[in-house]
């Protein structure tokens, strides 16, 4: 809490103190990744198409992120807060699964 006065003399023309109260401060959640894990049976095309349809990401950006999952074994699709996170990876899921694709989603953590 801060605290204002006036340390002069008082006079009849004081008023008295101001007092601020300090903003309390806020902080971000933490942030997660939905990674997509690569299999060996998916096709390329079907991933490309699960990042356009449930990440909204354009054709390009949906095969550099599959190149990268089927290259290195697993790539990011996007950052979002855990809830938003954890339905995206489920809405993924899913929907290889309903296809008959063993592809699968997970999220992590983002490190700070």
């Amino acid at each position: 809490m801060y605290r204002l006065s006036n340390d002069n003399s008082e006079t009849s023309s004081d008023i008295g103190a101001v007092v601020l109260e300090k903003d309390p401060e806020t902080k971000l959640p933490p942030s997660y990744q939905v990674v997509l894990i690569n299999d060996d049976y998916t096709p390329m095309e079907f991933v490309v198409f699960v990042l356009q349809t449930i990440f909204g990401h354009n054709h390009q950006k949906s095969t550099e992120i599959m190149m990268i999952v089927h290259t290195k074994g697993k790539g990011v699709c996007g950052i979002f807060s855990k809830e938003i996170a954890e339905v995206m990876s489920y809405e993924v899921n899913t929907m290889a699964k309903d296809h008959g694709h063993p592809l699968l989603s997970e999220i992590e953590p983002l490190e700070d």
